[in-house]
């Protein structure tokens, strides 16, 4: 995605550079330094080269039909049309939809803070969008419903953990644990913030506890922003850390395992269809039963997940899961059992 969205930038760059009546007929090393200065603050050729340019200017050709020509009397580029701009270009059907499709999905979040500054903006998106189709066809909600959570507890602490996190200071709050229902002060960095199942949690360095821990702010209250300095751990990559877990739970110290389980045919498709884990792969597909792979963190949702097919799953490896998911069943069924 950021290689899209870079490309993108350079063509409006590009564009911009082909209608300047200032500075008429760029050469490709004009473009190129329009591009890098623009986007990195820097000429020195390290972040675009001129076969990039080139590529761009195809790809401008190719799927905007740009007008682009090459001028040997004057030795740069230039628009064949000069009322040509990739701005005018009007919208298909296909793009329409796509948008309406992308505005009714952030319209989920209107009602958190964080997202309030983006209403006005979204509001214009869809009133400009519905311009230009017939407003007797029914709205993309009557059409798709989107899943959204019932509650949402926290939602007020995005924006400043938000500006904690790009600022690199140390926040304050109380946290209530889900097990004692006790609440104990915490003073932490932000790292990270994270949406699971719809709820959100905080990524951060724990001041205290000098390690990294992650927060619900369902569970947070008493919350202040400080103007103090925070301490962000120099390895920390989110990509990294989340690479083998499932679900919310990672820790720095985790080790991943193989984890290895058979499945009903009939749960097996389901399982194919939404993967457990990036690494899931499947190593055997019998008349009954489909044996599945996955290299990950063994963790708590990692374990609801496989309980959440009952007895259409069984962990063979490692032994520790496969003992955790027998005791659970067992209690399980201790609860019905007469």
């Amino acid at each position: 995605m950021p290689h899209i969205k870079n490309a993108l930038l350079r063509y409006r760059i590009i564009d911009k550079c082909l209608k300047n009546a200032q500075r008429p007929y760029p050469t490709k090393e004009d473009l190129r330094f329009a591009c890098e200065e623009s986007l990195y603050g820097s000429t020195l050729g390290e972040h675009i080269c001129d076969s990039t340019i080139e590529k761009d200017m195809y790809a401008m050709r190719m799927e905007m039909d740009a007008p682009i020509k090459y001028s040997k009397r004057y030795g740069g580029y230039y628009y064949s049309d000069e009322n040509f701009s990739i701005n005018e270009i009007p919208l298909s059907e296909d793009d329409i939809q796509s948008i309406k499709f992308a505005a009714s999905t952030l319209a989920q979040f209107k009602d958190a803070e964080i997202f309030e500054q983006f209403g006005f903006a979204l509001d214009k998106i869809i009133d400009r969008v519905s311009t230009v189709e017939d407003t007797k066809k029914p709205q993309v909600e009557n059409k798709v419903q989107f899943e959204t959570g019932l509650r949402n507890a926290g939602s007020d602490y995005l924006s400043p953990l938000l500006s904690a996190i790009e600022n690199k200071k140390v926040v304050y709050f109380s946290y209530e644990s889900f097990v004692s229902g006790e609440k104990k002060p915490r003073k932490v960095t932000p790292l990270l913030l994270k949406e699971y199942r719809n709820r959100w949690y905080a990524i951060t360095f724990d001041m205290v506890k000098s390690t990294i821990i992650t927060y619900a702010l369902d569970r947070i209250s008493d919350f202040e922003t400080s103007e103090e300095d925070g301490a962000v751990p120099l390895n920390f990559n989110p990509d990294i850390y989340f690479k083998h877990a499932v679900g919310i739970t990672a820790n720095e110290n985790d080790r991943p395992v193989n984890i290895t389980f058979k499945a009903t045919n009939v749960a097996a498709k389901y399982i194919d269809s939404q993967p457990l884990h990036a690494s899931q792969e499947k190593l055997k597909e019998g008349k009954k039963r489909t044996v599945f792979n996955l290299f990950a963190n063994v963790s708590e949702e990692l374990i609801r997940e496989l309980l959440s097919y009952a007895d259409a799953v069984e962990v063979i490896a490692p032994d520790s899961l496969r003992e955790e998911m027998k005791n659970r069943l067992r209690e399980a069924y201790g609860r019905y059992a007469d």
